[in-house]
């Protein structure tokens, strides 16, 4: 079990938001993740886990400096995780020219080409060891977690919880890229990280992996800022995946929101009815 260095803590909210740093064995380097934990964690009962992930360019800051989740989820008891969004420092070939390659842009991918195959397993660390990591050392229940994501971390939560039937109760986005095998964005990062063969992408396509679903009925609530600039240049494709949830009964609520961009203003208007949509599957 890998150790963990408390690297801040803040009272917030009743409860306290912190963050640590670990030596990931997957990832091979030292990551940064943050912990709300409510102050109910301070009695002797188990709390449900809200798993965020961020999106390009952040790190585990943005979500719990801008998003204001902690009150939403001191009220229903939940522990929010959000990790970093890629490896930091490791010295990778090219890992800074790009804001959409390389660092902060791990795309939640398990990656297969060098230079980055030893240290982009962003799906392991999301899926197995990070959680882990927070059942060891926080009064959790591991059969009760929820999965929700901004833009790449949108991509990266559908993925989680459409390739592991049954392992979340419910999953949310803002933004999310739904489609990745058909946009930019996705095409360079997949191209990169998995190579020239496109249907190995198809493992981390939310549109694709919908078509093949055949698990627990799985809850999806996406919210969409109406006036987007990268709905508008067709990187997130929200339609192509409401399409095959509809024709698969994959339940979904869909709620483009009028006047609203990609930004944490956004997120920051809708997180409590996405932090209510998680407890009313992890209180349940």
């Amino acid at each position: 079990m890998a150790s963990m260095k408390e690297v801040s803590s803040n009272k917030c909210a009743g409860g306290f938001q912190k963050v640590f740093e670990h030596e990931s064995t997957e990832l091979k380097c030292k990551m940064k993740f943050a912990v709300f934990l409510p102050r109910r964690t301070c009695l002797p009962w188990f709390c449900h886990v809200f798993l965020s992930l961020s999106g390009l360019t952040c790190t585990e800051q943005n979500f719990i400096t801008k998003a204001g989740s902690q009150l939403g989820a001191a009220e229903h008891g939940l522990i929010i995780v959000a990790p970093d969004t890629s490896p930091r420092g490791c010295n990778i070939e090219g890992e800074d020219e790009g804001w959409d390659f390389g660092t902060g842009a791990g795309f939640y991918v398990d990656a297969t080409e060098e230079p980055g195959r030893t240290t982009t397993a962003c799906t392991r660390t999301s899926l197995d060891e990070l959680p882990t990591l927070i059942n060891a050392n926080f009064p959790t229940d591991p059969e009760r977690v929820s999965i929700s994501g901004h833009s790449m971390g949108g991509h990266g939560a559908l993925i989680c919880a459409l390739k592991n039937p049954g392992k979340y109760k419910s999953v949310s986005a803002f933004a999310p890229i739904c489609n990745p095998v058909q946009c930019p964005w996705g095409q360079k990062a997949f191209s990169g990280y998995l190579g020239s063969d496109r249907s190995t992408w198809e493992a981390y396509d939310a549109t694709v992996l919908a078509g093949s679903y055949s698990g627990p009925q799985l809850d999806i609530l996406i919210d969409q800022g109406r006036d987007d600039q990268f709905l508008s240049a067709s990187q997130l494709l929200p339609d192509n995946l409401i399409a095959v949830c509809s024709e698969k009964k994959i339940p979904v609520v869909f709620r483009l929101q009028p006047g609203y961009d990609h930004s944490y203003f956004f997120i920051y208007s809708f997180i409590n009815d996405h932090i209510k949509h998680h407890a009313k599957f992890l209180n349940a």
